[in-house]
């Protein structure tokens, strides 16, 4: 009976965290760029007891009984395929639509600066000294192009425009055009990475120790590569998170969860009828 409550409690734990991520999912149905997480289960160290005095040879199952100790959430993978696009008109709203391509932003830390990467494209301009503007997403963080810079250009702009390669093409009021490579990379592991908000992803630190080089794990798209990018102005790429399959998935983990609580109630009734005999 204790081996039973054992299996069910070790079940029930993981089955919290698959409602966590399936939750994290549904809070981020609306937000730009977010790409779904999916939750994979594998069996735990099991034992097996073998009945050494059973006719093998006309036994069509295994010899024994194979015992475990309840399921584990193995991963939790990211969806990557492309979510889909909404038209906003806006000048600086930029959507990727290429899966595993990633804008680079700059964002600061104890360490220095360091670069994230995201798929919401809704960008705005900020004030900087010497009557500059920046451009920098809904954070306020920079974003950066190809040479991973902050990007900046006058602030007598008259529009806005994106060539084919990812070129951002700035019109003054002057009639002249400055154009500045978005810097974009290809994320080729996005399970690899790291989460550092909804819709931002980083490098891990221990990604050495995970015997991977960083050039094995994104790729920025220079030259000739700059070719691959699939980018449109005046939309955003919404979350890939399907809502029916997310409530479908939360009612199944809620109905395991109260199997599992169930097996530990009766577990714990026949604990207690024992204790009881005389």
């Amino acid at each position: 009976m204790i081996r039973s409550m054992t299996t069910a409690v070790n079940t029930m734990t993981q089955l919290q965290h698959h409602i966590d991520i399936i939750g994290n999912n549904l809070a981020n149905s609306a937000t730009t760029g977010y790409k779904a997480s999916q939750a994979n289960f594998q069996e735990m160290l099991y034992q097996q007891f073998n009945n050494d005095k059973a006719d093998t040879a006309t036994r069509q199952t295994p010899a024994g009984i194979r015992y475990g100790v309840g399921a584990m959430l193995g991963s939790a993978q990211m969806n990557w395929k492309v979510g889909t696009m909404q038209k906003t008109d806006r000048d600086l709203d930029f959507a990727l639509t290429e899966p595993k391509q990633y804008f680079n932003v700059i964002m600061p830390g104890e360490n220095g600066d360091t670069i994230a990467y995201t798929r919401e494209g809704s960008f705005y301009v900020s004030p900087i000294e010497g009557g500059n503007l920046m451009l920098v997403n809904g954070e306020g963080y920079p974003i950066a192009n190809q040479a991973g810079e902050p990007i900046t250009f006058a602030d007598n702009v008259r529009e806005y425009g994106l060539s084919a390669r990812g070129e951002l093409q700035v019109t003054f009021s002057n009639g002249t055009t400055q154009t500045i490579e978005l810097g974009i990379s290809t994320i080729q592991r996005p399970n690899l990475m790291e989460r550092l908000s909804s819709n931002l992803l980083g490098v891990p630190a221990n990604l050495a120790d995970l015997g991977v080089g960083q050039e094995e794990v994104l790729i920025n798209l220079n030259g000739a590569d700059r070719n691959q990018i699939g980018m449109e102005k005046g939309y955003l790429e919404a979350s890939n998170v399907n809502y029916e399959k997310e409530m479908t998935d939360l009612i199944n983990v809620q109905r395991s969860y109260q199997f599992n609580a169930r097996t530990v109630t009766l577990a714990d009734q026949m604990l207690g009828l024992i204790n009881n005999i005389r």
